[in-house]
């Protein structure tokens, strides 16, 4: 009788092992098996879970400010890092300090010195980590000689319209200068510049 007992014992013992191992593999199957999921992939997560349900849940739960952040980033950097626009910044400071260097006259032409020059154009890198240095003082060349006649056509207004990917002749045009003064305004600065860089 005692044997029976042992050997019933044993043998429910072994359908609950068998059981509970049944069971955790069929869960397992029904969570991670290679059939199509209820978004019809295969394998990965169902619909609504990971990194797109992160960032719903983010946008709803910030009003929309996390949506206005990403595309701020991605149209003022055109999807590059900060560590990427640090190195523009950089590497177009390095440039300017070699212009300077190689070409003392320059900042003569424009009425200032080395450094005032170098803090300017660092500053509008800040905006516009693209701006090239030449850029940048035939910008302040042309303000000086325009904003006389065209008071509008400042520095900043230049600079902005660099900023936003138009070039030193569309930006004039838009500040009211006609396709041969903006033309003329531009061979003059560079004849200057040129000068200014013989100096």
């Amino acid at each position: 009788m005692s044997k029976l007992i042992r050997y019933s014992s044993y043998t429910l013992c072994l359908c609950a092992l068998v059981l509970f191992v049944a069971t955790g593999a069929l869960a397992q199957g029904r969570g991670h098996g290679s059939g199509a999921g209820r978004g019809g992939g295969v394998g990965g997560p169902p619909a609504g879970v990971g990194v797109d349900r992160g960032l719903g849940n983010a946008s709803s739960r910030s009003g929309g400010r996390s949506d206005d952040g990403l595309g701020n980033a991605s149209s003022k950097s055109n999807g590059r890092s900060d560590a990427g626009l640090e190195h523009a910044r950089h590497a177009n400071l390095n440039k300017a300090d070699d212009d300077l260097r190689d070409h003392p006259g320059v900042p003569r032409a424009l009425h200032t010195n080395a450094n005032d020059l170098r803090a300017g154009y660092q500053a509008a890198l800040a905006t516009n980590p693209d701006l090239t240095f030449g850029n940048y003082v035939a910008a302040t060349r042309l303000s000086q000689n325009l904003g006389s006649r065209f008071p509008n056509i400042t520095q900043a207004a230049i600079l902005n319209g660099l900023a936003s990917g138009r070039s030193l002749g569309q930006t004039l045009r838009d500040l009211g200068l006609s396709d041969r003064e903006s033309k003329d305004a531009r061979k003059q600065v560079d004849r200057e510049l040129k000068d200014a860089r013989r100096n």
